[in-house]
């Protein structure tokens, strides 16, 4: 970590020398001689970084650098900051300056100088005092790296051991992958097991690897653990050693002094005539397959190779034959419960929990998240503690246990391994990630954009960076570092969380290095020395405040609603806080902007999504770094001509959703300056109002490529058609008309947008813009509301190659939709209130992947959707205000319900009438009538219905 932070300071020192060459007059030559030092600092952290410091002193030189590179950047910015205030004023102030105050200019710039200097000192004295006390980084391979790998030999081996008695939950799994192995497929097979670490990889290919029935199917058999380092040759002379032992054979002699290639032509030659198994165990990249495989010949005997792994691009690679992958899930409730009764509670009658001891337990296995390593090692830590005192203070310090407790090494070294693989930028992105509340579902675009503020994000010449930033994510969620809560219609995720153990181990070093510190309100803080902070705490009565150190934060998180948190409070915990690069008071109900965020020069994102701030302040245009600004679903209803200043401006996020999903105005935008286009680095501006000329000078804005117009006339074509044949890179476009009998003006003359995905049209449209959709190759995501179409849409949207989620609300006026072909990639599937609607069909071979279909508000229809039987993957349906003649015969006891048989397959079956919820699942075909008296269900069903309503603008 202290090479993130050298590595993004020296990014930063090279930018105020290209671009701020008369501001830095005077301490140039300093700024200079710190750059050149930190190059030298960073190759020998990434020297550190490879060989895995471990010794106190070692540690202690790290440190030290990492301390030096964040005092550096202190200077740095406390400098920057007096010149952006010098210029900063009017002109007569800025004159006054001048003439007035040009001797204190002078010895601030020699203080500065002289605090550089004296780093420059500090700088060159580290590597003497190392030499006196002997400190030096040693080369090779560093004994925790050894030992570490002894211990994963050591847990293979305990794998083995392990009696059918003592697994729970494996069962199921384990027959699946028997399944794979004994099949009659005669080419050769890759089955991949992929999970994060501790979730029971190994144990469940060790039980499959041990079956008599699995060893009896091959003529040998091998295991080998891979690891992070490891020597290909000695893994070829392991496997040797292994295969000849499943048959019971002398080892060829002398193997330790056998080259390489000729262990693979031994192997080769071994295999020739022989169907084998063969686990490759813990493999951490795609190197070591492909090295071994040279030698595994395909003799289209039936063998098989087991690759376990973390990482789940590595496992869905192309591995060049046959190939299977099993994501292993976490336990379920009662398995981990069972799991840790039976470690926690081995010598209890039945291994039964003390009821007084019930909740707390619960607690600590809900922490594991069913991760069965960890459901071990804290059941076993737990077999010694009696009283609930003792189990309560272990629940509540989890934290200092997993650091400081050996019965949790296991737990602490599996999840480090994982971490300690990540790239270097990999690794501030991803602790970046706990500072969010535990069990928080953290969204995409949010962390991305984040991160950029941040500077973690690598220039890519030719790509955004959020779309790097996008790839780290992905990349963090492969290495199932991050768990996807849930994704998108494309299946890209769109909110992610982190294990709680991989948080609390995270948050530690996040302490360790100064990264950041999560404040939950529980101690008071006498003193801020982290880079970042994060405000957990919602404690009516607790005064949130400025803390000693708040000068060096750089970016401050409110994770809560902090309802308690007064406009006061607020501007007292920023007053110091000059420097932040990113602020993000999500959901913070104060109604005004603090004073001290217009004088953070530095800042580059900040959000104020739900706040109930209803102006920006005249001197937003202060910011001139600002990169992200988001005021959705705020109380702003016009931006101030100052924002018109923040030339740097590239995410303006400001729709505001009225709540009321079946009002025509269910989003609205917001006013702009109409000089706004001078913002010519924007890629996001969504939703804006239309006044003026404003649709004409959108087309100014170049890079955009996601747009929101509300607002618009039928006479506003034109000018629309104009900036839309300008806005070529465009991705996302939302358009919705004054009301909700203006006509929106689109029609088939609109310019083509080949790169656009996501599409939301909300008013009346003329018949002839139906051509016009089938020319949109890249779409995904197609919203029409209020369209209320004569002319059928669907043959002109069924070839669309790409298309995954269709949304009509009151899109079409006809009798019937009739899906007869297409629509190949379509998931999802929403019919809303179709006043005229009396039939559905679709034929065979449509929609193969449809997973969802939801019909609202069609009165008129006179039967189910003809032809569900044939959506093969079809998992919820949805039925909701519709006749009752269409309910009763798919209700339990129906008497045609015979007839529906094909439902049984399907998920999830929610039926709604007359505030009547009946809901069927699966299988059971339980049925929950007069759910209604259940309100917090009830209320909770209709957030579920408004949520679906409310996706249909397009998201920023």
């Amino acid at each position: 970590m202290a090479l993130s932070a050298t590595d993004l300071l020296i990014g930063k020192l090279a930018t105020i020398l290209e671009n701020e060459g008369t501001t830095i007059a005077g301490v140039r030559d300093e700024v200079d001689k710190i750059k050149q030092e930190l190059l030298s600092m960073k190759a020998f952290l990434e020297d550190a970084e490879a060989k895995k410091v471990q010794t106190e002193g070692e540690k202690l030189w790290v440190a030290s650098i990492r301390d030096l590179a964040y005092d550096v950047e202190d200077i740095i910015d406390e400098f920057m900051y007096h010149m952006y205030e010098k210029q900063s004023g009017d002109r007569l102030s800025r004159a006054l300056h001048r003439t007035i105050h040009a001797l204190n200019d002078i010895l601030f710039r020699r203080r500065i100088a002289k605090k550089l200097q004296k780093i420059i000192e500090t700088i060159i004295a580290i590597p003497e005092r190392n030499l006196r006390y002997s400190f030096r980084l040693t080369g090779g391979t560093s004994a925790s790296t050894e030992d570490t790998y002894k211990w994963v030999q050591n847990q293979v081996v305990s794998s083995f051991l392990i009696t059918d008695d003592e697994l729970v939950g494996i069962e199921e799994k384990k027959q699946i992958l028997i399944g794979w192995l004994l099949g009659k497929e005669k080419n050769q097979t890759v089955v991949s097991v992929v999970g994060m670490g501790g979730s029971g990889k190994t144990t469940l290919v060790a039980t499959t690897y041990t079956n008599e029935r699995v060893k009896r199917h091959f003529n040998c058999y091998a295991w080998i653990t891979v690891s992070q380092t490891y020597v290909i040759a000695d893994l070829f002379r392991s496997l040797i050693t292994q295969l000849h032992k499943s048959r019971k054979e002398d080892i060829p002699a002398n193997l330790n002094a056998v080259s390489h290639t000729e262990l693979q032509d031994i192997m080769v030659n071994y295999l020739e005539s022989k169907r084998y198994l063969v686990v490759l165990d813990d493999v951490w990249d795609n190197k070591v397959w492909k090295e071994i495989r040279v030698s595994l010949h395909d003799q289209r005997l039936g063998s098989r190779i087991i690759l376990t792994t973390r990482k789940e691009d590595l496992a869905s690679s192309s591995f060049g034959v046959e190939s299977h992958v099993h994501y292993i899930q976490p336990l379920q409730k009662n398995d981990a419960w069972e799991l840790f009764r039976k470690k926690a509670f081995s010598t209890n009658h039945y291994k039964a929990c003390p009821p007084e001891l019930d909740f707390l337990a619960r607690g600590l296995v809900e922490k594991c998240e069913g991760l069965p390593l960890a459901v071990v090692a804290l059941g076993g830590l737990m077999s010694s503690k009696t009283s609930p005192d003792q189990w309560y203070r272990v629940l509540k310090s989890l934290n200092w246990h997993l650091n400081n407790n050996s019965l949790l090494d296991p737990v602490k070294t599996l999840l480090l391994l994982s971490f300690n693989d990540l790239p270097s930028r990999l690794k501030h992105c991803f602790l970046y990630c706990s500072l969010f509340p535990e069990d928080y579902s953290i969204q995409r675009k949010r962390i991305i954009r984040l991160w950029i503020a941040e500077g973690f994000v690598e220039y890519a010449k030719g790509v955004t960076p959020e779309e790097v930033a996008d790839g780290y994510l992905l990349e963090l969620c492969f290495r199932s570092m991050l768990q996807v809560v849930e994704r998108n219609v494309t299946g890209r995720p769109k909110k992610v969380k982190m294990h709680d153990l991989m948080r609390e181990l995270a948050l530690s070093t996040c302490e360790r290095e100064k990264f950041g510190l999560v404040h939950d309100g529980r101690e008071v803080m006498e003193d801020i020395s982290s880079r970042r902070l994060s405000i957990h705490t919602t404690n009516d009565g607790v005064e949130i405040k400025s803390f000693p150190g708040m000068s060096k934060i750089r970016s401050l998180l409110v994770a809560t609603d902090m309802s308690s948190l007064s406009l006061s409070n607020a501007n007292a915990l920023l007053f110091r806080s000059k420097l932040l690069r990113s602020l993000d008071l999500e959901g913070v109900q104060i109604d005004k902007l603090p004073d001290a965020v217009a004088s953070m020069f530095n800042l580059r994102y900040l959000n104020l999504k739900g706040t109930l701030i209803r102006e920006l302040p005249k001197s937003i245009g202060r910011l001139r770094n600002l990169q992200f600004l988001n005021i959705r679903d705020s109380k702003i209803e016009s931006l101030p001509q100052g924002i018109t200043k923040l030339l740097n401006l590239r995410h303006l996020i400001m729709y505001r959703y009225a709540g009321n999903y079946q009002d025509f105005k269910f989003a609205r935008g917001t006013k702009a300056p109409s000089d706004i286009c001078k913002l010519q680095k924007l890629q996001s501006l969504t939703m804006i109002e239309s006044e003026g000329d404003t649709v004409r000078r959108i087309g100014n804005l170049t890079q955009l490529m996601s747009i929101g117009v509300s607002n618009l006339k039928e006479r506003d074509g034109i000018d629309l058609w104009f900036s839309l044949k300008r806005l070529t890179l465009l991705h996302s476009l939302e358009l919705m008309a004054s009301n909700e009998e203006e006509i929106l003006p689109v029609n088939a003359q609109c310019p083509p947008l080949p790169h656009l995905r996501q599409l939301c049209f909300t008013g009346r449209l003329l018949p002839n813009i139906t051509p016009w959709f089938s020319s949109l190759h890249s779409l995904t995501t197609l919203y029409l509301n209020w369209s209320r179409l004569e002319q059928d849409l669907l043959p002109q949207i069924e070839a669309l190659p790409n298309l995954t989620k269709l949304a009509l609300n009151i899109a079409y006026v006809g009798e019937e939709l009739y899906f007869c072909r297409g629509f190949v990639k379509l998931v999802t599937l929403q019919l809303m209130n179709f006043a005229s609607l009396k039939k559905i069909t679709i034929e065979k071979g449509v929609m193969p992947d449809l997973r969802y279909l939801w019909v609202e508000g069609c009165m008129k229809l006179k039967t189910v959707p003809l032809g569900l039987e044939y959506l093969s993957n079809l998992q919820t349906l949805g039925l909701r205000n519709v006749p009752t003649e269409i309910i009763n015969p798919i209700r339990k006891g129906g008497v045609d319900r015979s007839k529906y048989f094909f439902l049984l397959r399907v998920e999830e079956v929610h039926i709604e009438e007359d505030l009547r919820l009946f809901v069927e699942e699966s299988l059971d075909l339980y049925m929950w009538e007069d759910v209604y008296g259940d309100l917090n269900l009830f209320f909770l069903y209709v957030a579920m219905v408004a949520s679906r309503m409310a996706a249909m603008a397009v998201a920023a």
